[in-house]
């Protein structure tokens, strides 16, 4: 008598995404896709498509081509760092599980690998349970929101459909905080301790929070939680957001304005770290490292520095691994027999 065949269990890494390439070509393509998105410019599509294709399509992309050329290596630093993520948990999950037939695939919202490919290449060899782990430790409906859409879409394509899980998010959560606190640690280690820490955030739109989206009260959360587990007065952190486009009011405080704040007051040594994102990617080694340093020293502040996000840190990966750790074995039971 032959054994049963293994449950077949699909882990997805999704991230937000980033363009093929650094060129003006590539940069356009991504850029029309990501800001198309009515969960990130909820401004109403006809009226949006126009200022898109007019004044944004046809010149945003040079300027943001150029930033991407100066962070690039052999390829994008977020699809790299992701790829490497993807790696890393399936070797740290891997054994675990025999019962399983365990893969982890990466995916993006926007750009390639993405999320719509994903999911129409499982639906040839569907498996039979698929988690889905957004890279966004604080959810919101500009970020983590897109990524239910795609699977909401995919559904209604299929007629075998597989058990489904999403881990919302993980903004509060002990190893999350644990782990940005040992990498402040770790650099501190080698760098020293600054006058000010300031941990900036992805920002959203102010009209967004106010219509429910919880990510910046998320947000403020972790940052409280990791000034506590490093021990720090009210003096010694701050929190901001960053990465504000159009003219509408943000959530504030704004980073730029902030640490331009802090360099007409002398503060003599700054170190940035964004929890908000789990890759490192243009906002963090091109808008944190490069052009905030420049607005804090050009109004008189002292040393600047850029604390790396978590990336493949041994501290994440057992993060990301405790998370889909707790849905595996919920699966035990599930799939028993």
């Amino acid at each position: 008598m032959s054994s049963a065949a293994k449950t077949k269990v699909t882990i997805i890494l999704a991230n937000l995404g980033t363009p093929d390439q650094p060129t003006v070509a590539a940069v356009r393509r991504f850029l029309q896709q990501f800001l198309s998105d009515q969960r990130v410019i909820e401004i109403p599509k006809p009226i949006w498509q126009i200022i898109l294709r007019l004044f944004i399509l046809p010149f945003r992309p040079k300027r943001v081509a150029h930033a991407y050329q100066m962070v690039w290596q052999q390829d994008s630093p977020m699809r790299e760092v992701l790829l490497n993520q993807v790696i890393e948990v399936k070797k740290a999950l891997s054994g675990q599980y025999p019962e399983f037939e365990l893969d982890v695939i990466p995916a993006m919202t926007y750009g390639n690998p993405g999320i719509d490919s994903a999911l129409n290449r499982l639906s040839q060899d569907m498996p039979d349970q698929i988690i889905l782990l957004p890279l966004f430790p604080q959810y919101s409906a500009t970020s983590t929101a897109p990524l239910y859409d795609a699977v909401a879409k995919w559904i209604l394509t299929q007629r075998n459909l597989p058990g489904l899980s999403i881990i919302r998010d993980y903004y509060q959560h002990p190893a999350f905080i644990q782990a940005l606190a040992q990498s402040v640690r770790d650099y501190q280690a080698t760098h020293g301790q600054p006058e000010k820490l300031l941990m900036s955030f992805h920002g959203i739109p102010q009209p967004y929070a106010d219509k429910g989206d919880p990510y910046a009260d998320r947000c403020r959360i972790t940052a409280q939680l990791l000034a506590d587990a490093l021990g720090l007065s009210e003096q010694q952190w701050a929190i901001s957001f960053q990465s504000r486009f159009g003219k509408q009011e943000w959530v504030k405080p704004y980073t730029d304005a902030l640490l331009e704040e802090w360099g007409k007051q002398g503060v003599k040594s700054v170190q940035v770290m964004s929890p908000a994102f789990s890759a490192d990617c243009l906002e963090t080694l091109e808008e944190l490292a490069l052009q905030n340093a420049e607005t804090f020293q050009s109004a008189g502040g002292g040393e600047y520095a850029y604390i790396p996000a978590l990336n493949s840190r041994p501290e994440h990966i057992a993060l990301l691994s405790t998370l889909l750790q707790a849905n595996l074995d919920g699966l035990k039971q599930t799939f028993a027999h």
